[in-house]
């Protein structure tokens, strides 16, 4: 018997740690699955996708830079998918038609949730960012009820558009916007849905942002403590924690799409620290 085939399709790919997440998923769960990664020309990730079905292929990931093509490639979504502008996450349908999901949203939630007991509902949540990033997780994060919830963004005309569009499914938490300068706090979570821990950089926000009770999530994760996270400690933020159980948990509801069974996630996050 030849096992089902999966992958993640980004541009570069060779540092993905999906293939390693989703074999530890398949080894604890006796799943039988091939799962690789996949580097797609800039200007053919839709060949590539097709020729991955084609082949017999079962369900793709998919990242940087292509979540959006495969949003609009799509020939159904799903309603976080469709809120989301953009697609982590692909398979077929029975009648052989390409459905888009995200998942993003939900790994965020549960690892800020689960794995490390931070309350969302009726806190006062700032996120920092208004790209694809940020969108992605809106949804699942309102969805949690906290008391309000800002939006801040270098350009704010952004992040009133996604006030806008949110704002229309979530009438119940207060949704705001305002630039990077213009946030007042302290408030119970700041989530940096931004890139510039990435570049050693951080977001122009006022160290007034932060309490002595404020949890930091940094969506980007590294071996050492990211940019904004030693900014956040140096403030005397109470907690601060790094993207890497979104990751795992955006591929944990990944392989729960494709597979109907949820892996355990803990475990696959503790590993991932000490490789």
């Amino acid at each position: 018997m030849t096992n089902d085939l999966y992958a993640v399709v980004g541009n570069p790919i060779s540092h993905s740690k999906s293939p390693r997440i989703h074999s530890l998923f398949a080894q604890q769960t006796g799943e039988a699955l091939e799962y690789t990664a996949i580097q797609a020309p800039l200007n053919d990730f839709v060949g590539t996708v097709r020729h991955f079905f084609e082949r017999g292929g079962k369900g793709l990931n998919v990242t940087v830079p292509f979540k959006e093509q495969a949003w609009t490639l799509a020939e159904h979504r799903t309603h976080r998918a469709e809120l989301a502008g953009a697609a982590n996450t692909l398979y077929l349908d029975q009648e052989g038609q390409l459905v888009a999901d995200n998942t993003d949203g939900v790994g965020i939630v549960r690892d800020l949730r689960d794995n490390h007991a931070v309350a969302l509902k009726g806190k006062r949540i700032l996120v920092l960012g208004a790209g694809g990033a940020v969108r992605g997780v809106l949804g699942p994060l309102l969805d949690e009820r906290p008391a309000g919830l800002v939006i801040a963004n270098r350009t704010v005309a952004k992040a009133e558009a996604l006030v806008r569009l949110f704002g229309r499914e979530h009438v119940d938490p207060e949704l705001s916007a305002c630039g990077f300068d213009q946030a007042v706090g302290p408030f119970d979570l700041i989530i940096n849905g931004t890139s510039a821990s990435l570049k050693g950089d951080l977001p122009p926000v006022s160290a007034d942002v932060i309490g002595a009770d404020t949890v930091v999530y940094d969506m980007m994760y590294s071996l050492q403590t990211t940019t904004f996270n030693q900014w956040a400690l140096d403030q005397d933020a109470r907690r601060v924690f790094d993207g890497l159980g979104m990751l795992v948990e955006q591929a944990a509801e990944s392989f729960h799409v494709w597979r109907g069974v949820r892996p355990g996630t803990l475990p696959v996050i503790e590993k991932l620290r000490t490789e």
